[in-house]
């Protein structure tokens, strides 16, 4: 190598030689004695000691003889420095500031104790001092979006920011931002979360088929696909399958799948691919029963969010500033009257048998919140002419029915009923709903042997990540959104 000094070349040794450059690419030829450390784990516990880091080059800065540059891996980063010194030449300083932002890269260095915390990254007691920086696996110079861009609060107007069908054509560089591990950490934790709760009730997880013969709630919104010489349809929901299992003996069921539903909503709220995480149980004699265990179960969930993934829930909130989740216990019950009630008084004109529009939710939630000071609820006792055919109706008042919703921040999560499990009394309400009896025959057969009297409900997981997170799009927690606009990726 040659350093200009004056009008002279002079020859100056690369001192870091054989302590960067390109890795050769990673064909598992050989299995190194190398012990890697998670940045998680880069606290003052290993102040001065040596480290191996693999993490992504996030960004970097070189400045004279300096060259500072963030390694990020999932939601955790720390600040980097290399300098120009008896063990880390210029050139060695030159190749970090060369490398593409997204590079995979492997850092042998010392944890340092800083004087003053590092505030743009997760660890901000200590930073990296690096003896060791090597190439895995390049990114393309030229990204489509850059995640500083994508990680800016939404409160910050000064600089620019990724809109959101960028994001999700570019979706697999969207989701490194930290706000997204955290997203979708939080994702998995409601269903952890759901299964734990309804696992220590008894209940069994199932697998219902996703490609059937039939509609499953009877409509038209269905997605229809080949099925080698006939046609068949994807699930809008696991209705008919969690009560095949009830009447089958299994008493309480749940499931966690994939539900699609051909309706052409393109609204805040609506997929026409989601995760519904579904129940189903038999009762003794009353329908809240089951009304309890649902209502305990999304307990279950506020709390383990709550006390499990604190530092998850201020990430996200860094990016998307949100009120806290306010929940009760045990959950605020309302019957329907009391909501219809209580709209009324704040100038919304509607029947005692109507249905809640998308605004007088909305104002309901509010109202609620105003109230009761929560932002969950159940609303019980739904009229029953806004309802399925295979609505159990109120044995006291026929124009209500045993069916309740549950809603967080105003918007529905949770749709549920007590089924009618005699498969006469079903026949007729079906005649009464003008519905063919030989379309929704295999459906009344499933009580023909005896059926325990049973209700459930089913929930869409991403609304409910959205929800609690105070979001305002449902594609921010669906990993792969797919609506009436989007196939892919």
């Amino acid at each position: 190598m040659f350093e200009i000094i004056g009008n002279e070349a002079v020859e100056t040794e690369d001192v870091s030689k054989g302590k960067y450059g390109n890795m050769p690419m990673i064909q598992s030829a050989s299995k190194p004695d190398v012990k890697f450390v998670e940045l998680k784990d880069l606290t003052t516990n290993l102040a001065d000691k040596k480290v191996w880091v693999r993490a992504r080059l996030q960004t970097s800065r070189a400045k004279g003889k300096q060259c500072f540059f963030v390694l990020r891996q999932q939601k955790w980063t720390v600040q980097a420095l290399a300098s120009v010194g008896k063990e880390t030449s210029k050139q060695m300083i030159k190749f970090i500031a060369s490398i593409n932002k997204e590079s995979i890269v492997d850092v042998e260095g010392f944890v340092r104790k800083v004087d003053q915390r590092v505030e743009s990254c997760t660890q901000q007691d200590v930073e990296l001092h690096c003896q060791q920086v090597w190439m895995v696996s390049s990114a393309e110079p030229q990204l489509p979006l850059l995640i500083e861009d994508a990680s800016r609060p939404e409160t910050d107007t000064s600089m620019a920011k990724v809109n959101q069908d960028t994001r999700l054509d570019n979706r697999i560089l969207d989701l490194r931002t930290t706000t997204n591990q955290a997203i979708f950490r939080i994702t998995a934790g409601v269903c952890r979360f759901f299964r734990e709760h309804l696992d220590r009730q008894g209940f069994i997880e199932i697998h219902s088929p996703k490609i059937i013969s039939a509609a499953s709630e009877g409509g038209a919104n269905v997605f229809t696909v080949s099925y080698f010489k006939n046609s068949a349809f994807l699930a809008q929901s696991p209705q008919l399958y969690k009560q095949m299992c009830i009447c089958s003996d299994f008493d309480k069921v749940y499931t966690v799948g994939a539900v699609f539903r051909a309706e052409d909503s393109n609204t805040h709220r609506h997929l026409t691919e989601f995760v519904g995480l579904d129940l189903e149980m038999s009762f003794k004699f009353h329908y809240h029963e089951v009304l309890k265990v649902i209502g305990d179960m999304f307990i279950n969930i506020f709390k383990g969010l709550r006390d499990n993934f604190q530092e998850e829930i201020e990430t996200v909130n860094r990016q998307y500033p949100s009120e806290p989740f306010k929940f009760l216990e045990p959950s605020l019950v309302l019957e329907y009257p009391e909501a219809v009630k209580m709209l009324r008084e704040n100038g919304v004109e509607m029947g005692d048998e109507d249905d809640l529009s998308t605004p007088a939710e909305k104002l309901l939630g509010r109202l609620v919140k105003a109230k009761y000071d929560t932002d969950f609820y159940i609303l019980d006792k739904f009229p029953l002419a806004v309802r399925p055919f295979y609505t159990m109706p109120d044995p006291k008042n026929p124009k209500y029915s045993n069916s309740y919703d549950m809603f967080m921040r105003g918007e529905e999560i949770l749709s549920g009923a007590q089924r009618i499990h005699d498969p006469v009394y079903l026949t007729e309400r079906a005649k009464e709903h003008g519905i063919g009896l030989e379309s929704i025959k295999a459906y009344i057969d499933s009580f023909k042997y005896g059926a325990p009297p049973h209700a459930g409900g089913g929930i869409g997981m991403e609304r409910v990540t959205m929800l609690y997170l105070g979001l305002d799009n449902i594609r921010k927690t669906s990993l792969f959104p797919r609506d009436p606009k989007r196939l892919t990726p």
